[in-house]
């Protein structure tokens, strides 16, 4: 007596027309469970077998929406509430900044889920012992032949029934086919011995990465020019008598591009030679008026009568309207904005000289307004 259990019965064909033409029959049958097997994708075989749409259709679109929302939530929580950042003068919720992001994200989880439902729920993995793996037939079908394979947990099968639908279409080699022993119908993907496995392996390539990341790495000769003969900033050093790594310039060095101000404890002299080389126009009048109302108005006032906003914490100074500011030459006001006066500091780190003289320019538009000639009205 034959213990073994059938899977089916498989047929042969020559050419791609026989084979589409018998799709078309076991289809007109009415079989469910059977399945073509050609050597190369034959056109036109989806129409001839009938087949509905795949489901794997709809794990694509569940697990790339998921991946899709997954990225937009994660970059809201960083961007918005954990650590948010202006960049670049963006808003914190920088939406097309986070797009092609989105994309990758979709595109991978859509994919990398979509190949392990397919391996694991309709394949059945680990369990990939196929009845039809080494037989004749598949030797066969894997080269140049056609094959049907009609299963037998099909409603319509019957053994008689499937060896006469086979011949009535003239395939060649009719032959049933059994299950092997280790070949199980139930899913075993969460069998205690491969979830073992699946542990194991995670276990072992965890400890490995660990060990790779945080031990390889600092081990010598491996330190991967980690450290190295060579002081950087901040740095402790003892080839210096002080101790520090980082030197104070040469006396005397001027950077690059960066003229110091030659004239810094001689303003008399400052108000005879300095000459301002801009001229009024709308932008530069513009760009004094910005920066003077940054860094003077505080303690001048929005129109330089001296009335400080700074509610007392300071000295008011005197109003940029007396005689004495107004008959003052340019140079000497450029002298006071690049040296300081008195509690004034200076101001040559925070304005460029364009913008000094700029500003030079808008203090001496802000007194002609206070003091109008009757040209200027006309």
């Amino acid at each position: 007596m034959n213990d073994k259990i059938l899977y089916g019965y498989t047929g042969i064909f020559d050419t791609p027309d026989e084979i589409i033409n018998a799709a078309e029959k076991v289809s007109d049958a009415g079989y469910k469970k059977y399945d073509i097997n050609t050597p190369y994708p034959v056109h036109g075989m989806d129409g001839a077998m009938k087949l509905p749409p795949s489901k794997l259709g709809y794990a694509a679109l569940v697990f790339g929406l998921t991946g899709t929302f997954a990225a937009l939530a994660i970059m809201y929580f960083m961007s918005v509430l954990d650590y948010p950042i202006v960049i670049g003068g963006k808003p914190f919720f920088a939406f097309p900044a986070f797009v092609p992001i989105m994309f990758e994200v979709t595109v991978l989880s859509a994919s990398i889920a979509t190949v392990v439902t397919m391996i694991a729920f309709f394949f059945k993995f680990p369990n990939i012992s196929h009845p039809l793996h080494g037989t004749n037939y598949m030797k066969k079908v894997s080269s140049d032949k056609y094959g049907v394979c009609l299963q037998s947990e099909d409603e319509k099968f019957t053994e008689d029934g499937a060896k006469e639908l086979l011949a009535s279409l003239n395939a060649k080699d009719i032959t049933p086919i059994y299950f092997p022993d280790e070949v199980h119908e139930k899913q075993t993907v969460f069998e205690p011995k491969f979830i073992s496995l699946l542990l194991f392996v995670a276990i072992i390539t965890s400890g490995g990465t660990y060990f790779a990341l945080n031990k390889l790495m600092f081990m010598l000769p491996f330190n991967w020019m980690m450290y190295q003969e060579k002081t950087v900033p901040q740095e402790s050093s003892t080839i210096f008598a002080d101790g520090f790594g980082m030197r104070p310039p040469v006396e005397g060095t001027i950077s690059r591009g960066n003229m110091p101000y030659q004239f810094k404890d001689q303003p008399e002299l400052a108000a005879m030679l300095l000459k301002n080389p801009l001229v009024p126009d709308e932008q530069t009048l513009a760009t004094g008026k910005e920066k003077y109302d940054i860094y003077c108005s505080p303690c001048h006032g929005y129109f330089g009568e001296g009335d400080s906003r700074l509610r007392g914490q300071y000295p008011n100074p005197p109003s940029l309207h007396s005689e004495k500011s107004r008959t003052s030459s340019d140079g000497s006001i450029y002298h006071v904005i690049s040296a300081g006066q008195n509690i004034m500091p200076s101001y040559s780190t925070q304005l460029t000289r364009q913008e000094r003289w700029a500003t030079v320019l808008y203090v001496r538009a802000l007194q002609r307004s206070f003091n109008a000639k009757e040209s200027d009205l006309e």
